[in-house]
């Protein structure tokens, strides 16, 4: 018949550092004990229960032998006498022959839930303040999701930073939070956080793709009540450069109402940030500890053709990346940006990674025309004093870049001479104009004719083309 033993109560909690020893909460340090063999040993003769806390206590386990080997002498003798030691580190190093002899938690970044009781303590304390008004729930719930994928103290010097702005804590501080968290989630060199959105306005066409994001918008948002199978994971967007691949991303997130972050594939492979695999899963484990939010990979296949080739950390990081894409959280939708897919690995394009694969070819007439009233418009310049039409003979086969790039010459060129834009300056600029269509004509066949039948349009085929 087995006796459960009941632990004594209270039980008394010791701290240890390197600088202020060991010592009892409220209490004076022990004599000598900022040794980290005396503080061993102390707790090995301390009688009683007790939970002793050791602050950065790899640095002494990875430099002396003979502080591993106490720590397992303590392991064997205080088992069953109700003491505890707790070691607790910024970062993971665990000697090999202690492995087997501690329980490793890792504490992950907090959560919507933790944030919000957080942000309610620090309001409370500036709300007392003269001319500090409360926080309301709602404005409390906006700042938790804001300064997700932050420590509890990056996410105080943000509250620090959005009440300087200003008198108190409200909708207009939030700026000052997102702004906060982008240089600290900037900081790491990998994740980018990208605080300047769009939006479906701005993105002239595609309208299969504003179709499909606008169906799985809603869906996306009810997450928590629907199966995994049909909540969106991501898509991939494929097409010919300049044709709005990347403000398609930036303009998702805006739609979806969630934060942007973009992976430099380039970072993770440039080993500053220690080998491309730990980088790469670091990265995506610190994307699921800010989800919800949108996920960008900017011209994906320019780091997995290389990973997916390649042995040793690159072969190991297109493995992570093809379960991970898989089994990730629902709340992160992955967006990704490829201008050659076809050279991207079968295993990454198969259905159940990426909800859909969308082609984004050069823009058709009316789309071109479109593309045209909205950079007008966003100059502050009339659109409806153009006549627009005109320009579809000079503007054929023309990627969006190339449009945007006429209309800042044509802007250009009339504040030069100090007088306002024409149609005469957007035609004599379209006119010299030689497009990418005409310079790589033949890649753009290429591509084209590999996503005739493996891609999603974006947009109608233009008869002709």
């Amino acid at each position: 018949m087995a006796v459960r033993l009941a632990a004594p109560s209270p039980v008394s909690v010791w701290t240890w550092s390197l600088t202020a020893g060991l010592h009892k909460d409220g209490e004076a340090a022990e004599p000598d004990s900022h040794s980290p063999r005396v503080a061993l040993d102390f707790i090995d003769a301390y009688q009683g229960a007790a939970i002793f806390h050791l602050k950065d206590f790899h640095e002494p386990l990875r430099e002396s032998a003979e502080i591993r080997r106490r720590l397992r002498d303590l392991h064997q003798s205080c088992r069953d006498r109700w003491k505890f030691t707790v070691i607790s580190s910024p970062v993971r190093a665990i000697p090999e022959e202690l492995d087997r002899s501690l329980m490793f938690v890792e504490l992950r970044l907090p959560d919507l839930v933790e944030l919000i009781q957080f942000l309610r303590e620090e309001t409370r304390q500036t709300s007392g303040q003269p001319g500090v008004a409360s926080i309301s729930e709602a404005t409390l719930h906006q700042f938790g999701r804001a300064l997700q994928g932050l420590t509890l103290e990056e996410a105080r010097f943000a509250l620090r930073r959005g009440l300087a702005v200003g008198k108190g804590l409200g909708p207009e501080s939030l700026p000052a939070l997102f702004e906060e968290k982008r240089l600290l989630v900037n900081r790491g060199g990998v994740i980018e956080y990208i605080a300047e959105g769009g939006s479906m306005a701005e993105v002239g066409g595609l309208p299969g793709l504003k179709k499909w994001l606008l169906e799985r918008k809603k869906l996306f948002q009810m997450r928590d009540t629907h199966d995994d199978e049909i909540v969106p994971k991501g898509i991939l967007i494929m097409g010919i450069p300049g044709c709005g691949k990347s403000l398609s991303i930036k303009a998702t997130a805006s739609y979806f109402e969630l934060p942007l972050y973009r992976v430099d594939m380039t970072a993770v492979f440039s080993g500053q940030h220690g080998t491309p695999d730990a980088a790469f899963v670091d990265a995506c484990k610190t994307m699921e500890d800010v989800a919800p939010a949108v996920l960008w990979f900017d011209e994906i296949e320019t780091g997995m053709i290389a990973a997916a080739d390649s042995g040793g950390a690159q072969g190991r990081l297109f493995a992570f990346f093809l379960t991970w894409m898989q089994e990730k959280t629902r709340g992160l939708f992955v967006a990704a940006t490829a201008n050659r897919v076809d050279l991207l690995p079968a295993e990454l394009l198969r259905k159940g990674r990426f909800d859909e694969l969308f082609f984004v070819d050069l823009p058709t007439d009316d789309e071109r025309l479109e593309i045209f009233k909205i950079h007008l418009d966003r100059r502050g310049v009339d659109s409806s004093q153009f006549d627009l039409g005109q320009l579809t003979a000079f503007t054929h086969g023309w990627t969006g870049a190339e449009v945007e790039q006429c209309v800042v010459s044509s802007i250009t060129k009339a504040r030069l001479a100090d007088r306002t834009v024409t149609s005469h300056d957007l035609l004599s600029v379209a006119a010299a104009v030689v497009p990418l269509s005409h310079t790589m004509k033949e890649q753009i066949n290429h591509i084209r004719n590999w996503a005739f039948e493996r891609a999603v349009r974006a947009s109608p085929r233009q008869t002709g083309r």
